[in-house]
């Protein structure tokens, strides 16, 4: 390996859905310094804390501030870039390290002000487990860093910075010389889409596995940082707190394990998949904030009635203090949520990513709340309203329309994006594909729709829905049907102050806004094509891809 640290290597990504955890025998004792053991063990360099796994990894943590400074696999050094070490944020600084022994395991506990961070390893094990446990808003954001050399993984992804060497936003985001873009937002995946992320170069996989994100925010549809790549190296990322269009309050208290895994090029074993859930072990090491799975609970649903089969549902639980989801059976809407903290929780059921129901549900430690079959109401599916004719379909998201895939990983000014202006013909078989994700100020807005009523539909007044799924600097929507009829201005939802649609982000609070068009807004002719124009209301925002706007989830004309 060592004649092929300085060339890049092809590189595979793994991103996979939720596994099981394993669990790992229990550790016997409280912990107590020890001596180095033969293999296993740990030394005092002066200015490390050096960590041999008994395996084929070695890692040094700084006594003096916490950061991982050494990751040596099988002889190969794969941490750091531009002189910058792997740590929580940017760097703690000046911190209280300690470190102890008992049996198998060793642990590094690191003390910042009112933050806590920990490294455990256990004997024959290639892996760094990790914690955080923030407390409150002294550290700004919370994410773990693991910076990696250059030249040991191949840089082709999306979110990869050397062959983009021109800024057009933000000074993170870039283009390359064809066109293409690039940023390290540009994850493509949900919270729930990953179990780990990193590279491989077949012969050696370098990953971190996530934590459960129970203290994290944003629920399961957060799209974050999850790694980058530019020419001093690479960073991979563990997201606990991230501000980005976040829908949520920041959450507190202890995240993880979250895992830095070295492989022989494989992928993570699952057995460390949200491992804080059954990491026995773990009990004893007196981490702050740590609950064990004895005294956490679980919620089982027998089933979900009223779905549309069409989509896969999820079942979110969400309190002040910690969140949780999983997934209901395709079946018969079956689902399992366990591993959570005792308490009271608002329960959320997501057609794709828009809430067509919310209960209540209390948690005991140990215990399992079980609940009878949810029944969402008809009325509470945007999709069973009889419409006249419907663009795109109600599930929180921009799926189906224009440029919406690519958008969760290039900007919008990408060379590979559609054009964004461009009228739509209801009626015509693509008027969802045809209609753009994304509507902005300064770039297209009062985009027109073209659709037939008959002599009947004319006569009456009808309801005008525009559901969107987040919005940048207050954009929101303002139509004129036939040039006649104005609806008023609308008053902006709650939704994130920051970037969204630039950083590859559509998820923020869905709403849906709606106009009483009366019936002398219609044209009288039943062969005619009345007009919808739709505009973008808003004295925010700044210019083109950074003028307010907003996503769209669907549009429809009720009968």
């Amino acid at each position: 390996m060592s004649g092929s640290v300085n060339r890049p290597v092809r590189r595979r990504t793994f991103v996979l859905g939720t596994a099981a955890a394993a669990g790992s025998a229990a550790l016997a004792g409280p912990l107590a310094e020890s001596a180095s053991a033969a293999s296993f063990g740990y030394t005092d360099d002066g200015s490390n804390y050096v960590v041999d796994t008994g395996a084929s990894l070695v890692f040094k943590v700084s006594k003096t501030n916490g950061d991982l400074t050494s990751l040596l696999y099988k002889g190969t050094e794969y941490q750091g870039y531009g002189g910058m070490n792997s740590h929580v944020e940017s760097g703690l600084g000046a911190s209280t390290v300690t470190i102890a022994q008992s049996g198998t395991t060793i642990l590094i506990s690191v003390t910042h002000g009112t933050l806590k961070h920990y490294y455990a390893a256990r004997s024959g094990e290639n892996n760094v487990y990790l914690w955080t446990n923030k407390a409150d808003t002294s550290v700004s954001a919370t994410r773990y860093i693991v910076r990696v050399k250059a030249g040991l993984f191949l840089n082709d992804q999306p979110d990869s910075y050397t062959y983009a060497p021109t800024t057009i936003e933000s000074a993170d985001v870039f283009e390359k010389s064809d066109g293409q873009t690039r940023s390290k937002h540009y994850s493509k995946n949900r919270v729930i889409d990953y179990d780990y992320v990193g590279w491989t170069t077949g012969g050696v996989g370098l990953w971190v596995v996530r934590s459960n994100h129970e203290k994290a925010s944003g629920g399961p549809f957060y799209r974050s940082l999850l790694r980058h790549q530019s020419a001093d190296g690479g960073g991979l990322y563990e997201i606990l707190y991230y501000g980005e269009n976040q829908t949520e309050a920041q959450r507190f208290g202890l995240q993880g394990p979250y895992v830095i895994a070295l492989t022989d090029g494989g992928a993570p074993s699952s057995s460390l998949y949200h491992a804080n859930l059954t990491t026995a072990w773990a009990d004893g090491l007196g981490i702050s904030g740590y609950t064990a799975a004895s005294s956490r609970g679980r919620v089982a649903g027998v089933g979900i009635t009223g779905r549309d089969t069409a989509y896969a549902y999820t079942v979110g639980l969400a309190n002040s203090a910690a969140q949780y989801w999983g997934s209901a059976r395709a079946s018969d809407g079956y689902f399992s949520i366990a591993g959570v903290l005792p308490g009271t929780y608002t329960l959320t059921v997501f057609k794709g990513e828009l809430a067509v129901y919310t209960g209540s549900v209390a948690v005991t430690a140990g215990g399992t709340t079980t609940l009878n079959s949810i029944a969402i109401p008809a009325s509470n599916d945007p999709s069973n309203a009889s419409a006249i004719w419907r663009i795109g379909n109600w599930d929180g998201s921009p799926s189906g329309f224009k440029n919406a895939d690519l958008m969760t990983y290039a900007h919008p000014s990408d060379v590979r994006a559609a054009s964004w202006t461009g009228n739509v013909v209801v009626g015509s078989g693509t008027e969802t594909s045809a209609f753009p994700c994304y509507l902005w100020k300064d770039v297209n807005s009062g985009i027109i729709v073209y659709f037939k009523l008959t002599a009947a539909q004319s006569s009456a007044a009808h309801t005008l829905r525009i559901g969107v799924t987040t919005a940048y600097a207050n954009g929101r929507p303002q139509v004129v049907v036939n040039d006649t009829w104005t609806s008023a201005v609308p008053s902006p939802p709650t939704q994130p102050s920051t970037r969204s649609l630039t950083v590859g982000s559509y998820r923020g609070n869905n709403y849906t806004f709606t106009y009483s068009v009366p019936a002398s807004a219609w044209l009288t002719d039943a062969g005619a094509y009345n007009t919808l124009k739709i505009y973008v209301a808003s004295g925010s925002g700044t210019t083109s891809f950074l003028s307010a706007g907003t996503s769209v989830d669907a549009i429809d004309l009720l009968a």
